[in-house]
């Protein structure tokens, strides 16, 4: 019994983690739905508009917050990023990371 209170710290923080996670891809799903990603990724993260629209769900969420990050500096300029540019350009970090985890969270 002298692991008990380890065994509940670890439980704890595991928790809060998954609560964490399931928090970010909430507020991922409803930002992808409020800053107008759907209109040319699909509801699905997985429906766009053409062939020239990356299919976003279950991207790699470390991809996801770079090619974001990257689009909304112009430091990616290339493609179809000029559609993109204006909505990446207004989300902060915070809502980057909650987009990436919502979409690497989705099935392929």
């Amino acid at each position: 019994m002298k692991y008990a209170p380890l065994l509940i710290s670890a439980t704890l923080v595991l928790s809060a983690t998954i609560s964490l996670h399931t928090a970010q891809a909430q507020d991922g799903a409803n930002l992808f739905g409020t800053k107008g990603c759907i209109a040319c990724h699909g509801v699905d993260a997985k429906s766009p508009i053409n062939d020239n629209i990356p299919k976003l769900a279950g991207q790699n969420k470390g991809y996801l917050v770079q090619q974001i990050t990257d689009i909304g500096s112009g430091a990616r300029n290339n493609g179809q990023t000029s559609l993109m540019k204006a909505i990446a350009a207004n989300l902060n970090e915070a809502e980057i990371e909650a987009l990436a985890t919502h979409l690497s969270g989705l099935p392929r």
